[in-house]
């Protein structure tokens, strides 16, 4: 006998309360700067985190990113329906279903002028303490984002960074 799994369609209210943080730092390959962008859920819906960390991986696979790696460069794969625009001290990241901006800080925006793109993480792990407009302090960024759960179960990308100038 055999099933067949029924795959969901996506649903933004599954996300949750849904954040974007900046900040930049040395990347371990390199000794620039490189300007980083988290996407994360609060895991706040009713489903709790596990139902958070579905939708997150629904969205990721409409998106094309997969979850795990590799990284995928925005500006080999122009079809990549996910976007970066830079305005003043905002950063906008726009995918199917959804759009999310964030304040970003001058040493971020010198980092992707420099650069010309941000490295965009989409992490399947809800974060529950990192609230948006609440500071996270560094090391509490470096526990969450760089653990080995919260790398393997994110989609990565390079956004070429787009202004309106």
């Amino acid at each position: 006998m055999t099933s067949t799994s029924e795959q969901r369609p996506f649903q933004a209210t599954d996300l949750g309360t849904l954040a974007v943080l900046a900040w930049s730092g040395e990347h371990p390959d390199e000794e620039q700067d490189m300007p980083f962008l988290l996407a994360y859920s609060l895991g706040d819906t009713e489903g709790g985190p596990e139902a958070t960390a579905e939708a997150m991986r629904v969205l990721l696979r409409d998106t094309g990113l997969p979850v795990g790696g590799p990284v995928v460069d925005g500006s080999r794969n122009p079809s990549l329906p996910v976007s970066l625009l830079v305005e003043t001290d905002q950063a906008v990241v726009s995918m199917p279903h959804l759009h999310a901006q964030c304040v970003v800080p001058p040493e971020w925006l010198a980092a992707v002028k420099q650069r010309g793109h941000a490295y965009f993480m989409v992490t399947t792990r809800a974060w529950p303490d990192a609230k948006p407009g609440e500071p996270v302090d560094e090391k509490r960024l470096a526990e969450f984002a760089g653990d080995e759960e919260t790398l393997l179960n994110s989609g990565h990308c390079l956004l070429p960074a787009r202004s309106l100038r």
